[in-house]
């Protein structure tokens, strides 16, 4: 299994008041899955992604990723980990404003000792820009691209250092159908490549893509289901 959470809380304190973001949750993702995360605003969703992303820390509960406990890592560990293991496609593509396309997808490449030279860094942040349809817009910077060619410049940055796991938090939330459907779909192509993504959004129809969809609700999962049965397609 890739990643596995056991009984995890997160909890935080607002005076005298105590919230449980996440509630004693607990799931697996296998390596290949696609697993969409839902659910409404405060629903844990986006605390549960951040914990994955080892960008936060669960109050108690474990979390295991390829194997390792997160919390048996030191912090030198954990950057290296989650920058081998782990790639991030943020909503807003976390741009750069005046750096070029070809330069933000090389970013992962300068930590966690990569051992790519220069040239070799240049020469796999083109392909993987080619490879997302961007092979004209390599200097391009973001106020030269739409938001869903932004979108797949993270998409591919996220790509750099061949991580076996995915995250994309609302990958499709500041685009237009047609956008939604290409990210979507690319996603879903990496997918049946054997990347594992983890995706999460709040509209089902962008869920309709993965192949399991996990539903929180007040920091619990709700429901697990398979979003193909019976949920409409989204069309252009």
């Amino acid at each position: 299994m890739l990643l596995e959470i056991k009984n995890m809380f997160k909890t935080y304190t607002l005076g005298e008041t105590t919230v449980n973001a996440l509630d004693g949750v607990s799931f697996g993702v296998d390596y290949g899955e696609f697993v969409a995360i839902m659910g409404h605003s405060g629903s844990g969703k986006s605390t549960m992604l951040n914990i994955l992303g080892a960008l936060d820390t669960p109050t108690s509960g474990s979390y295991m990723l390829d194997g390792r406990e997160d919390s048996t890592m030191y912090r030198n560990e954990l950057a290296t980990c989650r920058n081998q293991k782990l790639g991030f496609g943020y909503q807003n593509g976390n741009r750069l404003p005046r750096t070029s396309a070809v330069e933000q997808v090389e970013l992962p490449a300068f930590y966690g000792g990569c051992k790519l030279s220069a040239k070799e860094r240049r020469a796999r942040a083109i392909e993987l820009l080619t490879m997302v349809g961007l092979g004209k817009r390599l200097y391009h910077t973001p106020a030269q691209m739409s938001g869903g060619q932004q979108q797949r410049v993270a998409i591919a940055r996220a790509l750099m250092n061949n991580p076996p796991l995915i995250l994309a938090d609302e990958p499709t939330g500041n685009l237009d159908t047609k956008s939604s459907i290409e990210i979507v779909t690319f996603l879903q192509e990496l997918n049946s490549k054997g990347i594992t993504i983890v995706m999460v959004t709040h509209e089902d129809d962008i869920a309709s893509y993965a192949k399991r969809r996990i539903v929180m609700k007040d920091g619990k999962i709700d429901r697990e289901d398979d979003p193909r049965k019976g949920v409409p397609a989204l069309r252009a």
